[in-house]
């Protein structure tokens, strides 16, 4: 075998046997779920990387041996351009179809004859035999583990996922600088500096459908006590968050603006509520707050006279 290849072929052995384990055993060692490429694409590049390295080292030993092989033509007189450079694809090939060659052809045509078409009696291909093969071994399996021995269930797996998510979310809140907010934690924000953020942010995102002094235009008035989804400043923050009714609300604002951003907004239009825009627009939706209760004790002492 020529130096140059044997030279190659050494370095790549040395980049293969000491580099690639390294390079593997810091991804995996760096992060909690080493094998899920989008969290961990470090591993996966590892990986092909070593699969590469394979490769390159098969290609250099199969050219390096063709190499030899040329040179014991030259010297027995053979001229190397006049073999066959893919013989041996070709007789990979034919090992995996099965296909017979189109000389042998006549010794596989069928009887049947449509309209002068004439049909070929092959085998099928071995590959797709045995990917065959590897379903009914995957069913049999699958079968087994989650219908004999009670293997887990989507919902199980789904339950799973969300307790982890919820682990993971509360271990994130415990090591973070910042407070996580979102409906359920997001406080009423009352100081001049954040409100006067919030006005900024609604004039910008929010005056267009529901006027600069929220009495409401597409979008329904935002200063009486009626709301579609619910009033309240966890409710109003939800809806901005999550967008409005399907196919007839606005859009979710979660994915445009920040949380910090949403609750000053949502602060900003809670001090809206009471006060009285130029061109109101009439009560959608259903009373919230402490009007409800006001009107259902009205309501029964009504019932009692």
């Amino acid at each position: 075998m020529p130096k140059n290849y044997t030279r190659l072929q050494a370095i790549i052995s040395f980049l293969f046997t000491f580099l690639t384990p390294f390079v593997l055993a810091k991804a995996i060692n760096s992060y909690a779920n080493p094998y899920n490429f989008l969290e961990t694409p470090l591993v996966w590049i590892g990986l092909i990387a070593f699969g590469l390295v394979i490769l390159a080292k098969e290609v250099l030993t199969i050219t390096g041996v063709k190499k030899v092989e040329e040179a014991e033509m030259v010297k027995a007189g053979i001229n190397p351009d006049e073999v066959d450079q893919w013989s041996w694809a070709k007789t990979l090939i034919a090992k995996w179809t099965e296909a017979k060659a189109i000389e042998q052809e006549e010794e596989i045509v069928l009887d049947h004859n449509y309209d002068g078409i004439k049909e070929l009696d092959n085998n099928l291909p071995p590959w797709w035999v045995y990917m065959f093969y590897g379903t009914i071994i995957f069913a049999v399996v699958y079968l087994v583990r989650f219908e004999v021995l009670d293997g887990y269930t989507q919902e199980m797996e789904y339950a799973q996922s969300v307790a982890q998510a919820k682990k993971e979310l509360a271990a994130f809140k415990s090591t973070s600088k910042e407070a996580i907010i979102d409906a359920e934690t997001v406080t009423l924000l009352t100081s001049e500096s954040d409100l006067k953020r919030g006005k900024a942010v609604y004039n910008l995102n929010c005056a267009a459908c529901h006027i600069g002094d929220g009495g409401g235009g597409i979008g329904p008035n935002l200063t009486d006590k009626y709301w579609l989804l619910g009033g309240g400043l966890k409710n109003v923050f939800a809806t901005i968050t999550n967008g409005g009714r399907d196919g007839k609300g606005m859009v979710a604002w979660g994915k445009t603006l920040k949380p910090k951003d949403i609750q000053k907004v949502a602060s900003y239009i809670m001090s809206m509520q009471g006060t009285t825009p130029a061109n109101p627009k009439p009560p959608q939706g259903e009373l919230y707050g402490d009007e409800v209760q006001v009107k259902e004790v009205t309501q029964a002492k009504d019932s009692l006279q």
